[in-house]
């Protein structure tokens, strides 16, 4: 089955770094993605915020090039995450990112 994500955007949220008890190190923060898509020969707005999490040590060393503001492309699967107050949230998890360069 097909589970393929590429999504750009900004970083708006702090990347909240931890470790797990088995050592594993992870990555969240919520990307926000803004762009003109078309659809039905129509130009639309499509916005989003989603969250992403980075896990493993693959993909660390550039989470700490990670901050609010940083625009970045997150290719990887999405998920169901329950919350703790029981409603399910998607999340991506990111297998690759890619810092974009803002031109200044």
């Amino acid at each position: 089955m097909a589970n393929r994500l590429a999504l750009s955007g900004t970083v708006c949220k702090t990347p909240l770094r931890k470790v797990s008890p088995s050592g594993i190190p992870h990555c969240q923060f919520v990307l926000e993605h803004r762009s003109v898509q078309e659809e039905a020969g129509l130009n639309r707005q499509a916005w989003c915020r989603m969250p992403v999490i980075v896990s493993g040590h693959a993909n660390q060393a550039i989470t700490h090039s990670i901050t609010v503001g940083t625009q970045i492309t997150v290719h990887g699967f999405i998920t169901c995450h329950q919350m703790k107050n029981g409603l399910n949230k998607v999340v991506l998890h990111a297998e690759q990112i890619e810092l974009i360069d803002s031109g200044d």
